[in-house]
């Protein structure tokens, strides 16, 4: 696996961390593919209860890396890579925590919809540009986020492209708990622990229940990969892009 992510096993829980400081926790296709190895690997395994996620200090993610982006949209393949690692989400065995601190940015926001609970520290910004990009939301985004936080905030979030404060964030169900940077990992890793400890046939069971069926979710995730693939071809995202490329060198 990539040094870009860290997998550790503390008994049974497994944490998965976005470790790529210098980019902001940018994620490359390779990231991709580590983390999806994590997740199914770590399903498969009954020892592991409870899978985490990680950022650094200050980032969580700031999305996917762009020059992903624009070897797509001037004719390059894209891989499988994406999809494979939102399936292993949609699919999850496993309860998932996650833990963010600083930057969260596309599916550095969009990955926290498939958490079960998720920590953020008082400076973290939860924030969708994906429209501003002439793309459309992924993750099945589309789908969770107003079931989560009623369409009009769902809006303000994927359409908008509002930040979210993590106050706000945790008033609009997106996130369960806002705690201090320096307790951050630490209460992240209590709670998994907490739920490492119960029954796992009955929490399965009870989690399922909880997530409902799968197969639209998994029919979103198809549907909107259709729809990003498409607009990642299309001039006005090659447009926005440069445009962005031109604003960070500027």
């Amino acid at each position: 696996m990539t040094d870009h992510v860290l997998i550790e096993r503390q008994g049974p829980i497994q944490t998965i961390r976005m470790n790529r400081p210098d980019k902001k926790n940018a994620i490359t296709r390779a990231m991709y593919a580590s983390m999806a190895k994590a997740l199914t690997d770590g399903d498969a395994d009954p020892a592991i209860r409870v899978h985490v996620f990680f950022g650094v200090p200050g980032a969580f993610s700031s999305g996917n890396d762009l020059s992903d982006f624009m070897a797509v949209a001037m004719g390059g393949a894209g891989g499988t890579e994406v999809f494979d690692f939102l399936m292993a989400l949609a699919r999850s065995a496993k309860p998932i925590v996650s833990a963010a601190d600083g930057i969260a940015v596309g599916i550095g926001t969009t990955l926290h919809l498939h958490c079960d609970l998720t920590f953020a520290t008082p400076r973290t910004v939860f924030r969708t540009p994906f429209v501003d990009l002439a793309l459309v939301p992924e993750a099945g985004s589309s789908l969770i986020a107003p079931l989560l936080l009623g369409r009009q905030q769902a809006f303000a979030l994927l359409g908008l492209g509002e930040g979210f404060s993590a106050e706000r964030a945790k008033d609009a169900g997106l996130i369960y708990e806002v705690v201090g940077e320096d307790q951050l990992e630490a209460r992240a890793l209590q709670v998994a622990g907490e739920i490492a400890a119960k029954p796992p046939e009955a929490l399965r069971i009870a989690r399922d229940l909880m997530r409902g069926n799968r197969d639209e979710l998994v029919a979103r995730i198809e549907e909107e990969g259709r729809h990003f693939n498409a607009r990642l071809k299309s001039d006005e995202a090659r447009q926005a892009f440069m445009a962005f490329m031109a604003r960070k060198k500027g």
